[in-house]
């Protein structure tokens, strides 16, 4: 019986997870750091937080959800959908909470894989499903601040916010979520940008009583909405992958929104993005600018210098005096697996075979390590449409994958060649691509582009459909098991 270790339990482990067990695989055990189940869903807890694809779409295809309260569904119906989706699927026996993952160890046959604790579990299949967007990133900077300050992913809610001067650091999605939930409640907010992000109206709605009662009682009417909002990421995803007139058309919208929700020519020549359209994450939102013209929030596009005890200083002798410090400065998505210690078949470490960027064939396998596959992998991040997309992708190719090798019991791992190719044909596309024009969470600090896809989600699906055993290295010619 083939022995399988899912680590997280966020959108990727899940699918993972429940395609293994569809394919009639009973030895999955999932393990969990946290209390419960939800990857970023369960740790995103700032106000505002919210999806920014649309719910017919940042679901399961097979597990569409007729009670959404509208398009753009919070933080905790997201959660609450994730944690159903679990216990329909049958996963929640197959559950360990508060084991976090220190190491693991390829042990000639199998993986011998170490916790926190120093327990030692072992399984036939490794299966790292941690997310890219898992490890916040705080800025080091001179000064000690003495007031309450967190990170948008480490969310305090003790801490009060009403009536106190909040200082919001950055204007990423996070940033521009929390900022409109929070005004008006805090006395005073100070925004502090690096850079303008480009923006996009987003088109919210609520779901009525009529409609979700439609969708219960006849489940295939969600499946024109799903639709809808596939084309609707085919017009983004032809703009950042390249397309002049899905790119027009996008900046064409993106000014009128500017120029009709902010009227000071100050202020919208501070947030009139600098940088092509598409090099970091559009984002979608109708709150972020008219928020940012109120009199009781400040834009400031200085650059920070230090903290002091009582605020923030920028390059300009200003000190801005605040209550709590909040960091909106994004998360190391370039740094997969880390902290976890992963060491390979020839006692490379994953750290080292990555040196000069992370890489996976299909983002899914990396020579040297056998039977390890990557849930969220380098480039698998989608620019303009559902990684739950990408997420049931990947399940569908690990199954197969698994099926191998539990019919033919030796392990599976990707040739060099086939995988150095690969990563050759995704750079190339890269390189002339628009995350390589600014500084973003996309690449590494050589340049290296190792998150994004760059082709449209239906080309990774097609190429992720079926499994070539002919990319994998030669294995002993055992018979194959009887069923």
């Amino acid at each position: 019986m083939t022995r399988i270790l899912i680590i997280g339990t966020g959108f990727g482990g899940v699918a993972v997870a429940n395609s293994l067990v569809k394919a009639g695989f009973t030895d999955i055990t999932m393990l969990e750091k946290a209390d419960r189940v939800g990857g970023v869903w369960r740790d995103n807890l700032y106000p505002g937080c919210a999806c920014d694809i649309p719910a017919p779409l940042y679901s399961y295809s097979y597990a569409q959800n007729p009670l959404w309260s509208r398009r753009f569904p919070p933080q905790r119906e997201i959660l609450t959908y994730l944690e159903d989706c679990v216990a329909a699927f049958g996963l929640s026996g197959k559950i360990r909470f508060g084991t976090e993952v220190a190491s693991a160890q390829w042990a000639g046959t199998h993986w011998r894989v170490t916790t926190t604790t120093g327990e030692t579990l072992e399984a036939d299949v490794l299966i790292p499903a941690v997310g890219q967007l898992s490890r916040p990133i705080v800025p080091q900077l001179p000064g000690t601040f003495d007031g309450p300050a967190m990170h948008t992913a480490d969310w305090d809610p003790a801490v009060p916010i009403e009536g106190r001067r909040v200082a919001v650091v950055g204007t990423g999605a996070s940033a521009i979520q929390l900022v409109p939930a929070i005004a008006g409640v805090a006395a005073h907010v100070t925004v502090f940008q690096r850079a303008a992000p480009w923006t996009l109206p987003k088109p919210d709605r609520r779901y009525g009583r009529i409609r979700k009662g439609l969708y219960r009682s006849i489940p295939a009417l969600m499946a024109p909405a799903r639709a809808g909002t596939w084309l609707m990421t085919i017009v983004t995803g032809l703009a950042v992958t390249g397309n002049r007139a899905a790119g027009a058309l996008l900046r064409t919208v993106s000014t009128v929104q500017r120029r009709l929700q902010v009227r000071d020519p100050e202020l919208r020549r501070k947030v009139t993005p600098d940088e092509p359209m598409g090099c970091k994450r559009v984002l979608f939102t109708n709150a972020w600018l008219p928020t940012l013209a109120r009199p009781d929030v400040e834009l400031v596009t200085e650059k920070i210098t230090a903290v002091t005890p009582g605020g923030v200083r920028t390059a300009d002798g200003t000190e801005h005096p605040i209550d709590v410090l909040v960091w909106g400065t994004g998360f190391a998505a370039t740094e997969f697996l880390v902290p976890i210690k992963v060491t390979g078949r020839d006692g490379e470490s994953l750290e080292e075979a990555w040196e000069h960027g992370a890489h996976a064939y299909l983002g899914l396998a990396v020579p040297g390590f056998p039977n390890m596959f990557l849930v969220y992998g380098p480039n698998t991040n989608t620019g303009n449409t559902s990684v739950v997309y990408f997420h049931e992708s990947q399940a569908e190719w690990i199954t197969q994958a698994v099926r191998h090798l539990d019919q033919h019991q030796d392990p599976l791992e990707v040739r060099p060649e086939v995988a150095a190719a690969y990563d050759q044909e995704l750079q190339s596309r890269l390189a002339g691509s628009v995350w390589t024009s600014c500084r973003s969470w996309y690449r590494t600090a050589a340049g290296r582009v190792v998150t994004n896809w760059p082709g449209m989600a239906a080309e990774y699906r097609r190429r992720t459909a079926r499994l070539n055993p002919a990319d994998f290295l030669p294995t002993h010619p055992h018979q194959p098991k009887q069923p």
